[in-house]
């Protein structure tokens, strides 16, 4: 188990659509946010569905200009989930948002640093009880209207200790803001410190994991396509919530924030740090024992258990016989394939051996019935009946003559006793 760190915690939401709590004894939320734009009222609202339908605990949407924060008062009623105000140069687009009713406010101090104009923004968030995030960006922290001070910043950061640099900018800025709300007796504040850089990124999380107990929000900011922004985002914050570090997370593409969602939510599985809802997928790599279209297989299985499986049950689709029955160890349901046929098991028992064109249907109608079993309580997730017996690779799946042929084997005895030459 994952030991947290311990924070203060604040509530997100209301009593129309429940509240999402983050930090303290909290389960790791998942954030996103919207695509379009916030005054196209009726594309909000469809997309934020969407999103919560996809599993976000939270969805934040963009209001740079009043028809934004004019429209929420008519998106908020329509939405089942705490909606967040990302809140930049002006500080009354955090006052309209929240008197449009919104459930938090987002603020970046390298963009909003009038003493009073921010003392306002908590005013309104500690009479209508919302939390506020500050959101330290790498790319808005540096001073951008003082020429002398930019320069003799941005010196620092292309000196040899680049992210000592910005590590002290970072909380400096955080120190600077946060005396305000502690000067004003406000408290429910996140806190996020986001780059480009995964490694500053870990290293900002961590010193300010170290400084202060308030629930962190953890992302990597202009991450990138999905293809290579996955992997930016997930080192980082897996790296970081394995240590007990983050709170919240939001992983950024630049692309459909359905995926957004999706790929935070199994980050977090992986990790035990939330309950995994719907289907264990896990199957073989590209190896050239495979004798079956397994890569077609596994992405039909995989679109048709996620519209039909409910429980986290696992599954295992494994290409040959070598390996199949260790790697699918724990599987409640596994198929192994083999000269264009599969033979099924349940929780280590044999229950069918298919051809090719048959495995897709069987394999779901079995996903189906034990799901079925374990809702009825006659069976329970992850328990093994027996051991995985290795198939024959000649009775039962046939490759075996074939592969004798081919001098890939050596027949050592009976018909089932074969020794695999190792080339």
């Amino acid at each position: 188990m994952i030991q947290r760190r311990k924070t203060r915690q604040v509530t997100v939401g209301d009593d129309r659509i429940g509240t999402v709590r983050i930090g303290g004894d909290a389960a790791v939320s998942v954030q996103t946010m919207t695509a379009g734009y916030t005054h196209d009222i009726d594309a909000t609202v469809a997309e934020i569905s969407k999103l919560a339908a996809a599993g976000a605990d939270l969805v934040r949407v963009a209001v740079p200009e009043r028809k934004d924060t004019e429209a929420l008062a008519r998106i908020v009623p329509q939405v089942r989930v705490p909606i967040v105000a990302d809140v930049h140069f002006h500080f009354q687009r955090a006052i309209e948002a929240i008197e449009a009713g919104v459930h938090k406010i987002r603020l970046n101090p390298g963009n909003i640093a009038d003493r009073r104009q921010v003392e306002q923004v908590i005013a309104a968030c500690k009479d209508r009880g919302l939390p506020i995030r500050v959101g330290v960006n790498e790319g808005s922290i540096v001073e951008r209207k003082d020429k002398q001070r930019r320069m003799k910043e941005l010196g620092g950061v292309f000196g040899d200790n680049r992210h000592g640099h910005f590590l002290a900018i970072m909380i400096a800025k955080l120190e600077e803001y946060l005396d305000i709300f502690y000067e004003n007796d406000f408290y429910d504040i996140v806190i996020s410190a986001k780059s480009p850089d995964p490694m500053l990124a870990i290293a900002a999380y961590t010193e300010i994991s170290k400084r202060f107990d308030h629930p962190l929000h953890l992302g990597v900011t202009h991450a990138g396509p999905r293809e290579t922004a996955m992997i930016r985002s997930c080192v980082p914050l897996g790296h970081l919530l394995a240590s007990g570090i983050g709170d919240t997370v939001r992983i950024s593409y630049a692309s459909d924030p359905v995926y957004e969602v999706e790929d935070a939510l199994e980050m977090l599985y992986c990790l035990g740090l939330r309950e995994r809802k719907g289907v264990d997928l896990i199957a073989c790599p590209t190896c050239g024992r495979i004798q079956v279209d397994l890569f077609t297989l596994v992405q039909d299985i995989r679109n048709k258990l996620a519209d039909e499986i409910e429980l986290p049950v696992k599954v295992a689709v494994m290409g040959c016989i070598v390996n199949g029955p260790g790697e699918a160890e724990g599987a409640d349901v596994a198929i192994f394939a083999g000269d264009r046929r599969g033979i099924i098991y349940v929780q280590g028992q044999k229950v069918a051996n298919v051809p090719e064109e048959e495995i897709l249907d069987r394999l779901l109608e079995e996903c189906r019935r034990f799901e079925a079993k374990v809702k009825r309580g006659e069976a329970k997730l992850g328990e093994k009946i027996v051991e995985i017996a290795p198939p024959d690779p000649i009775g039962e799946l046939g490759s075996g003559f074939s592969r004798i042929a081919a001098g890939d084997v050596e027949k050592v005895g009976g018909t089932t006793d074969l020794t695999i030459r190792q080339t």
